[in-house]
């Protein structure tokens, strides 16, 4: 296996992909490619049926660009680097320093691949994919690109460190926004191989990495922070961000769909007798709405208690 190795000499855990999986996605991408080209051709045919000889041509030849290399170049862009092909084989095409492709990395990957795979039917980058160490084709040399494996064996998976005890939630309100996913996946790798580094050169590295998150985020270095636990409580607060996010998400989801509790009773819900349906307790009339001079007890009780939460937990008396 040959592994990508950063200028400073740091192995980076990602696995470059080999001709026969990178063969195999290549062929389910030509086979969508070449399935959305004859549907193009067909609906071409039928609408420019009343056009002569030349311009039957040009809109040919435009069609065969844009589908055939065009669509390609757009889907690896928008996907950062996941075609069809490679979800399927759990492939991504990445920077050579670990970081997502943009548009100019797609391009020429794109017409790159109109001469060593469209017009050679595949010979070259065949040849070119078996004399890489790393599997890639002039494509990928051209574009500074590496197609990796994503999918990592089960034990294989290396855990962030976490932060010093007194560091955690410190960072709650640095902008995190403007850190590029390079810098992150750079700050992870350091992160989950510091230890294997020698000393010097990974406190170097951990200033360096420190110095760029404080650029992005606007915010310097505390006074007194070691580098790599700044990093690490930096990383920390944005897993934890992002849990919090899907848990919210999740909730909200709960919260809309009418989940039902425990006792059969939807979360955030009251009983009103003799309605059949639940309604939320806030949903019920006040005594001043109603006009009585005497306060109203909340819906579903007869004594004015509220009825325990749906999870089972009745509040202290």
């Amino acid at each position: 296996m040959s592994e990508l190795v950063t200028g400073d000499a740091v192995v980076l855990g990602l696995r470059p992909a080999k001709l026969p999986s990178r063969a195999l996605a290549l062929a389910i991408d030509l086979a969508v490619v070449g399935a959305m080209f004859v549907l193009v051709s067909i609906g071409l045919a039928f609408a420019t049926a009343s056009l002569d000889d030349a311009a039957f041509a040009a809109v040919s030849v435009a069609a065969f660009l844009l589908v055939l290399v065009g669509g390609p170049i757009a889907v690896e862009t928008l996907s950062h680097g996941r075609s069809p092909g490679k979800l399927a084989c759990g492939l991504r095409v990445v920077r050579d320093d670990g970081g997502p492709i943009r548009f100019r990395h797609a391009l020429v990957r794109g017409a790159m691949g109109v001469v060593e795979i469209l017009m050679t039917l595949g010979v070259v980058a065949c040849i070119a994919s078996l004399v890489s160490a790393r599997g890639r084709r002039l494509g990928d040399v051209f574009a500074g690109t590496l197609v990796v494996r994503e999918r990592v064996p089960a034990g294989r998976a290396v855990a962030v460190p976490p932060p010093p005890p007194w560091l955690v939630g410190r960072f709650a309100g640095l902008d995190l926004s403007a850190v590029p996913d390079s810098l992150w996946l750079a700050v992870r790798q350091y992160l989950t191989r510091m230890h294997q580094l020698d000393a010097q050169v990974g406190r170097s590295m951990a200033e360096r990495l420190a110095g760029e998150l404080a650029e992005r985020t606007g915010v310097p270095v505390p006074a007194g922070v070691p580098a790599g636990a700044y990093l690490a409580a930096v990383v920390n607060e944005r897993q934890a961000r992002d849990a919090r996010k899907v848990f919210a998400a999740a909730r909200d989801g709960a919260a809309r769909g009418g989940f039902e509790g425990s006792a059969g009773q939807p979360v955030g819900g009251a009983p009103v007798k003799g309605a059949g349906a639940w309604v939320p307790v806030a949903a019920v009339p006040s005594a001043e709405a109603v006009g009585a001079g005497a306060p109203v007890p909340p819906a579903g009780t007869d004594d004015g208690q509220v009825p325990p939460a749906p999870t089972g937990f009745a509040p202290p008396a």
